[in-house]
């Protein structure tokens, strides 16, 4: 029979020793790796009652932002949902009444304004392409539920606290990014 390449290798077929047979050393040497890694630190974390730290530009939930004075910033022009690539986001726009001033920065508002959490890459193209700063990707990682209905975010469950109303709410919202957006 000729072989096909030139690294053709002989086996060799000697007789185990009796050590050999037993295995010893070779269980030996798997306890010893077992034992070993009984010392080290443990890589998993205990999710609930300790959070692993995570990177600055880590992107999670979506926040609809405030101005200083409470006002949304979203004037519904609808670039974060023509910029997004799963279609994710939904809206509807309306215009503001005299009375609404102090609800709303611009003219034009998002009356309605959803986003489906299972369809979300979490891309951040919404984030880049809004020009009133007005979704950001927040720290806050997206929960796990039993049910597909609670994983479309309305505008309610979106926006921001009041920074006004709810100064500690707002603060702990925008997490670090209020102190990214005062270094620029």
């Amino acid at each position: 029979m000729q072989a096909l390449t030139n690294r053709l290798k002989q086996v060799e077929r000697k007789p185990m020793s009796l050590l050999e047979r037993m295995y010893l050393p070779a269980i030996f040497k798997g306890m010893i790796i077992t034992f070993g890694h009984m010392f080290k630190k443990r890589p998993t974390i205990n999710y609930p009652e300790k959070t692993r730290p995570f990177s600055p530009v880590f992107r999670g939930l979506h926040i609809l932002n405030r101005d200083e004075e409470g006002r949304e910033n979203c004037t519904a022009c609808g670039l974060c949902a023509v910029a997004c690539p799963a279609e994710a986001i939904t809206m509807e726009a309306a215009e503001r009444k005299e009375s609404e001033t102090h609800l709303y920065r611009e003219e034009k508002y998002a009356a309605k304004y959803e986003i489906n959490m299972l369809r979300c890459i979490f891309c951040g193209l919404c984030e880049e392409a809004c020009p009133k700063d007005a979704i950001y990707l927040s720290e806050t990682f997206a929960p796990a539920d039993y049910q597909r209905k609670q994983f479309i975010y309305k505008k309610e469950d979106l926006l921001i606290p009041n920074p006004i109303t709810d100064p500690e709410g707002y603060k702990k919202a925008a997490g670090n990014r209020v102190q990214l957006n005062a270094n620029k």
